[in-house]
């Protein structure tokens, strides 16, 4: 079986991302409203719900073996 990833290790890349993520969304609220106000309270709101979002999809997603290579055995080596 491939090893799993702790939880908080999904949590620490969900931030991770929206961190750089929310940069992005405040940058292009602030190209389009020209309000830096507006802009950075749509990357706030955004922050926390993506987060959110993100680690449950993460945590699904460990739950399954699709893409996933089993490790070969060290027993299974052929002399």
């Amino acid at each position: 079986m491939a090893a799993e990833e702790k939880p908080y290790r999904s949590l620490v890349k969900a931030v991770s991302w929206r961190v750089t993520g929310t940069c992005d969304t405040i940058l292009i609220s602030w190209l389009i409203t020209g309000q830096a106000k507006w802009a950075i309270s749509i990357g706030f709101v955004e922050l926390f719900t993506k987060i959110a979002l993100y680690y449950v999809h993460e945590r699904i997603w460990n739950r399954l073996d699709f893409g996933r290579v089993k490790p070969a055995s060290k027993d299974n080596f052929d002399i």
